[in-house]
């Protein structure tokens, strides 16, 4: 692989979260979790903690729903969201109070947002609230680390590399629990219907190099590394994809590109 086929980390991280984590990662699990919610002609639709708004645009481009909004506390994710798709509705604030009034949405969707919340049930709680009667829900949580196994070999690599306790943010973004757990939050929130299930997507990046070089210059983890000099950052980035990649079977690693498969739970639940 030439140097020109890695992933240039020359923008903010909203853009690059965008330019490559969208393509590689959420717009997957986006297009997963419309196909099990399947939105209908005319329905209303909130798409909470929408980061860049893949959920939000995707909606949109099928061409059914009403009301599209997009919804999260990043202002600089949702400048980029509102330069891609400026006729969706983008509204700044928090998933533990949601600026809507009561059953305003037939349907209210979050991606990978769930696990970040502070409080995981009034989130759930808030999007009972908002929902119309008879509305649904569809949300998606990676599940444990060891399930995806280049995060795994990662947060390994990086507490070698760095220290106990460095992995902490990555591992933060899973949650060790199992469907059941999932499906009782949503029924404490006030669903009446919860079905979860264990699903695996293949995702694919340039290279181990770009995924650790992503994660450590484009995510809350550059943190770790901002202290360093350039060259001894490009050093410990090196270093640790390179023990990072050590960790993973062969078959994960063809011709250089990182393929893996990556676990999430994906709930859809609905109101009477």
């Amino acid at each position: 692989m030439s140097v020109h086929e890695h992933w240039q980390m020359d923008a903010s991280a909203p853009e690059l979260y965008e330019r490559y984590l969208v393509p590689a990662i959420t717009s997957v699990w986006a297009s997963d979790l419309l196909d099990r919610i399947a939105p209908r002609q005319g329905e209303s639709v909130l798409d909470v903690a929408c980061g860049t708004g893949i959920v939000a645009r995707l909606t949109q481009q099928l061409g059914l729903a009403g009301r599209v909004v997009g919804l999260d506390l990043n202002t600089a994710m949702l400048a980029i969201a509102r330069s891609k798709s400026p006729k969706i509705e983008w509204v700044e604030g928090s998933a533990l109070d949601l600026p809507f009034e009561a059953d305003c949405f037939d349907v209210v969707l979050c991606q990978l947002g769930l696990q970040f919340f502070p409080d995981r049930l009034l989130a759930l709680k808030e999007m009972v609230r908002v929902l119309k009667s008879a509305g649904r829900a569809g949300f998606s949580v990676y599940s444990a680390i060891e399930k995806t196994p280049a995060a795994h070999a990662f947060v390994q690599a990086l507490d070698k590399c760095l220290g106990k306790e460095a992995s902490r943010t990555k591992r933060s973004e899973h949650l060790s629990c199992d469907a059941r757990e999932i499906a009782d939050w949503a029924k404490q929130a006030g669903f009446d219907f919860v079905d979860v299930a264990a699903v695996t997507q293949q995702i694919k990046f340039p290279s181990m190099l770009d995924y650790v070089r992503f994660q450590l210059t484009a995510t809350p983890m550059a943190g770790l590394l901002k202290d360093k000099e350039a060259l001894e950052r490009e050093r410990l980035i090196i270093s640790i994809s390179e023990d990072a990649a050590s960790r993973l079977d062969h078959s994960m690693l063809v011709g250089g590109k990182l393929t893996f498969p990556q676990q999430s739970f994906v709930a859809i639940a609905s109101l009477r």
